[in-house]
C-alpha cells in the first residue's frame, strides 16, 4: 500500500493531466497576441501542479485508509467481510461491494448446504450401522445356539438375515450414489412389467411367509426411464407395502395411462397412514405414528425412492386410509424431457 501503488492506480489521470498542462502551456506560448510571458506560463503551471498535488495527496490518504481496512479483512477478518467493508464512494465501488456481498452470501449458503449434507450422511451412517448390526447379531446368536436345530432351519434363518444385510447394503450404496446420479444413469424404454416381476421375485419369501396375495395387470407396458434406478424405487415401495400389510392381505399393482402421463400404482391392504402423516411420508427419517410401532421402520426407503423419482423426472404420490389401505403411485410424464442431474 505504498504511495507508488497509489500513483500506479492513478496513472491514467496523471498522464491525462500532464497532457492537458502541456497543451495549455503550448497554447499560451504560441498565443498570437504575444501577451503571455514565460514567467506567466510557469506561474500558471505551478498553480495547477500544486492543486493537483493537493488532490493526489488527499486522495492517497483516503486510499491508504480504505486499503488498510481491506487488507485487514482479507488476511485476518474474513468472517466479517460483508459488515466491515469500507463505505463505497463511487458507483463502481458500490457495484463491486454488492458483488462481493453476493458472492459471500452464496459461499455461506454453499457451506451451509455442505454442512447439512455432511450431517445427514453422518446421521445415516450411524443409523445404518445400528440397523445392519441387528441381523449380524442374530446370525452370531444363531451360531451359538445352533445345537438341536436342523440344517434346513438354520439355512432358512440365515437366508432371512443375509437378505436383511443385503437390503441395508443396497440402501447405503444407492444413498451414496444419489448425489452423483448424472454419472450413473441410462434412459431407455423399459418394461414396467419386468421391473415389477423382478421386485416380486426379490421379496418372494416375504410374500409366502405372510401369505400375501399379489395381482398385477397383464398387458406389457413400457416407460422411458433408467431400469436400475426405477427397480430400486419399486423395490422400496414393494418392501414398504409388505412391511405394513397384514397376514393374508393383498398387494395389487395396476397401470393407467392418459394423454398426460403413465401411472404405476401399488396398493396394499395394510394398516394405512394417519391423515396428519400423509404429507410427511417422503421426509427423511419420518416413520409416522404407525411406523414407530414397527422396529423395522427407518424412514429412509420412501425418502430415497422419492428423491430418485424426482431425479428421473417422475413423481411419487400417496393415497391412504388408516386401517384400510395405502396406494403409492409413480407418475411418468409423457413429455419426459427434463431430468434433474
Amino acid at each position: 500500500m505504498s504511495f507508488l501503488h497509489y500513483l500506479d492506480d492513478k496513472r491514467h489521470f496523471l498522464i491525462f493531466f500532464a497532457g492537458m498542462l502541456s497543451f495549455v502551456a503550448l497554447m499560451m506560448f504560441v498565443s498570437t497576441e504575444g501577451t503571455y510571458r514565460v514567467g506567466d506560463i510557469m506561474y500558471t503551471l505551478s498553480g495547477c501542479v500544486l492543486l493537483a498535488a493537493v488532490y493526489v495527496v488527499g486522495g492517497y490518504l483516503r486510499w491508504r485508509t480504505r486499503n488498510r481496512i481491506l487488507h485487514d479483512l482479507v488476511n485476518n477478518r474474513w468472517d466479517e467481510l460483508t459488515v466491515a467493508l469500507p463505505e463505497p464512494l463511487t458507483y463502481e465501488q458500490r457495484q463491486y461491494t454488492a458483488l462481493i456481498k453476493k458472492l459471500y452470501s452464496n459461499k455461506l449458503e454453499a457451506i451451509g448446504k455442505l454442512q447439512d449434507e455432511k450431517k445427514d450422511f453422518h446421521d445415516f451412517i450411524v443409523s445404518w450401522i445400528h440397523e445392519v448390526k441387528l441381523p449380524i447379531t442374530a446370525c452370531t446368536l444363531l451360531f451359538r445356539n445352533a445345537s438341536g436345530k436342523s440344517v434346513e432351519e438354520l439355512i432358512h434363518v440365515f437366508e432371512d438375515e443375509l437378505f436383511k444385510i443385503d437390503h441395508y447394503v443396497e440402501q447405503a450404496l444407492f444413498y451414496a450414489r444419489i448425489d452423483s446420479f448424472s454419472k450413473d444413469y441410462l434412459i431407455a424404454e423399459v418394461s414396467l412389467n419386468r421391473i415389477v416381476r423382478n421386485s416380486v421375485r426379490k421379496y418372494a419369501k416375504m410374500f409366502v411367509a405372510k401369505r400375501v396375495h399379489f395381482t398385477m395387470w397383464e398387458k406389457e407396458e413400457w416407460v422411458h426411464t433408467d431400469a436400475k434406478w426405477l427397480g430400486y424405487i419399486v423395490d422400496q415401495i414393494m418392501s414398504n407395502a409388505l412391511k405394513y400389510v397384514g397376514d393374508s392381505g393383498s398387494i395389487v399393482c395396476s397401470f393407467e395411462a392418459d394423454n398426460e402421463e403413465k401411472r404405476l400404482s401399488i396398493r396394499d391392504t395394510g394398516i394405512g397412514i394417519k391423515a396428519e402423516d400423509i404429507g410427511r411420508i417422503f421426509e427423511k427419517g419420518f416413520t409416522g405414528t404407525n411406523g414407530r410401532q414397527l422396529a423395522k421402520s427407518t424412514g429412509l426407503g420412501l425418502y430415497l425412492a422419492n428423491r430418485m423419482a424426482v431425479k428421473l423426472g417422475h413423481r411419487l404420490s400417496v393415497q391412504s386410509e388408516e386401517g384400510s389401505y395405502t396406494t403409492l403411485t409413480l407418475h411418468f410424464p409423457n413429455s419426459n424431457h427434463l431430468y434433474e442431474m
